[in-house]
């Protein structure tokens, strides 16, 4: 089903990658899931799935998404004015989401946010409640981009420092420039290397930690492999462990 939502504001973080705020009344939904925007094209409907940036406490949808030159409809969503109407799904879904992960003695006390450009989306959306801060000690965000212009909702995220100074760790990867306070390494070679451990000051590990990851397909499979290799394991329904994961396209 589709509903009528209409654009109220636009932020654009460079040439290509922006964010949309709708006004949609969408059905209630749980931070990190992802609902579909969508046109009528050549008589068939285009639709593809953007995670939620928003809590599902905000007024307005917001969403955040970069142009890709031959697809059917990002070139669309950049044209988008204030004031444009977008058809948006009426539910949204997925089970990135912190209570698919164990919340009882399997849970341990560190989660740890991995994320590669717009797959940051979902994890503001958990930061943006209370619950991570509720359930965890430490909560670390390792946001990985190629650019500093890539570099979106980078003051929300100091915020949540400011908010959470001992909770909370930012560690930033800009891997194609050189950007004070962040690495270069890509994230699996900084779990290799043990960079983010020594940044975060705290480990990984299968009694401790919990890691949600999110991004680009080469890292998400990466990232978990060496993972794998420190002794954690995938969290499933049926067989609860440390690691989940959703590949970004």
């Amino acid at each position: 089903m589709w509903i009528t939502g209409k654009v109220v504001e636009r932020i654009d973080w460079n040439s290509k990658l922006f964010s949309l705020k709708i006004d949609a009344e969408l059905a209630p939904f749980i931070a990190g899931q992802f609902i579909k925007l969508s046109e009528i094209h050549d008589g068939k409907r285009v639709a593809r799935a953007y995670s939620l940036v928003n809590p599902p406490q905000s007024r307005y949808l917001e969403v955040l998404a970069v142009e890709v030159e031959e697809g059917q409809l990002s070139p669309v969503l950049q044209s988008l004015k204030v004031g444009d109407d977008i058809e948006v799904s009426a539910t949204a879904a997925g089970f990135m989401v912190l209570n698919e992960i164990p919340s009882d003695e399997l849970q341990g006390k560190h989660l740890w946010f991995l994320a590669t450009g717009t797959a940051v989306g979902p994890f503001i959306s958990m930061m943006e409640t209370d619950e991570p801060w509720q359930r965890f000690e430490k909560v670390v965000l390792v946001y990985g981009v190629r650019a500093v212009e890539d570099l979106a909702y980078l003051e929300q995220l100091k915020s949540l420092q400011t908010k959470y100074p001992d909770q909370f760790k930012l560690i930033l990867s800009v891997t194609r420039e050189t950007y004070a306070g962040a690495i270069s390494s890509r994230i699996p070679q900084a779990i290799v290397s043990g960079e983010l451990e020594q940044l975060a000051g705290i480990e990984f590990s299968s009694q401790d930690s919990q890691v949600m990851i999110c991004g680009n397909p080469d890292m998400v499979k990466d990232a978990q492999q060496y993972l794998f290799d420190k002794g954690l394991k995938k969290n499933l329904r049926r067989a609860p462990g440390n690691i989940t994961v959703e590949k970004y396209w």
